[in-house]
């Protein structure tokens, strides 16, 4: 009898400590709290819709190995709305002030005519890539980062890499928390946005096969003039180097291009923040996609605790009519970045 009661007893004990376990995962799953957002539609929207996928008793759930999320970064994840953005600045600091000894008279002027409003396009992305010939990928990686550490003079105790908004980093954890796997889709080289990713608040939820980027030409140290990577073989100790040359800019349809190559198929969530970005949003939200998608649009429409000039009423609108879901960071960014990080008095323009 005294057996029968003790097997009784242990196993209470053992339902008792799977319901405990139980309730305990289901409420760290209610648990995530956003800190840096307001109540908002948008942020009600995304919740609602990621609770959806994720319970395997929804209609709209979605397995995890088919839950991708890319994210747009300049604009999206960090600060592109003072006088212009990291990889540009960079590329001024690199030609006029750290290494002026390293690059023509021809990119120095290019460097110099920089203003605000100028385009970030393919013209420029490529002598972007002639500024660094000749660097190794690890020489390059680590002046990112170098730069990286240098002070912007649009916002007091902001370095370069400093500037990620709050709010974002906290969704991008948020879906990996989730079962997302998360990609960065950015027109930014890619070796440079994955040093930035690397030493940001998101490098534990993206890894460096996540990012995708704009392309330089990259060959073995010593071949830089052969046509093709064919006519030669990498040995011990060589060094991968930065030719100048140019492959592609990671905008526009190229996104969508990019992520069939490298992701091989079609994200279900999708964050950007300007028309470079549409394509991607389209793709994802694209009629084919077999699962539910949904796709998102920061505003910068803050212009006291940031230099956003967008007219929400007018943008909000656009993207709701494009089937997006618009983000305002005036109203819906509870806090954008860490307290001791504030505007300057005027924006930087060198």
């Amino acid at each position: 009898m005294k057996n029968v009661k003790r097997l009784i007893v242990t196993l209470l004990l053992v339902v008792a400590v799977f319901s405990l376990v139980a309730c305990g995962n289901n409420s760290e799953e209610q648990s995530f709290k956003f800190e840096y957002w307001n109540e908002s539609e948008a942020l009600n929207t995304l919740t609602t819709y990621v609770t959806a996928v994720t319970d395997e008793k929804s209609a709209d759930y979605i397995p995890e190995q088919d839950r991708i999320a890319v994210f747009d970064m300049d604009g999206t994840l960090v600060c592109e709305t003072y006088y212009t953005y990291y990889d540009t600045m960079m590329f001024i600091e690199y030609c006029l002030v750290d290494h002026p000894e390293k690059v023509p008279e021809e990119l120095k002027e290019v460097a110099r005519s920089i203003a605000p409003g100028y385009v970030a396009g393919e013209a420029l992305a490529r002598d972007f890539a002639r500024a660094y010939a000749g660097m190794t990928v690890r020489e390059f990686s680590d002046y990112v980062v170098q730069f990286g550490k240098k002070y912007t003079k649009s916002f007091n105790n902001m370095r370069y890499i400093d500037n990620f908004y709050l709010p974002m980093v906290e969704v991008v954890r948020y879906l990996y928390d989730n079962g997302f796997t998360i990609y960065v889709v950015s027109g930014t080289e890619r070796t440079t946005t994955r040093a930035i990713v690397a030493n940001s608040p998101i490098k534990d939820y993206v890894t460096p096969e996540h990012v995708i980027g704009t392309d330089f030409e990259i060959k073995v140290k010593g071949h830089e003039e052969e046509s093709s990577n064919m006519n030669f073989k990498y040995e011990n100790g060589d060094d991968l180097v930065l030719t100048g040359g140019f492959i592609q800019k990671n905008l526009n349809a190229n996104k969508t291009i990019y992520i069939e190559r490298e992701i091989g198929q079609r994200p279900i969530l999708a964050f950007g923040n300007s028309g470079s970005d549409t394509s991607m949003m389209n793709y994802a939200i694209d009629e084919r996609n077999p699962y539910k998608a949904q796709a998102y649009m920061v505003v910068a429409d803050d212009n006291v605790r940031e230099w956003g000039t967008q007219d929400w009423v007018k943008k909000s609108a656009d993207y709701k009519a494009k089937g997006y879901t618009p983000i305002s960071m005036k109203n819906d960014f509870a806090k954008i970045y860490p307290d001791s990080i504030t505007k300057a008095e005027a924006q930087y323009n060198p």
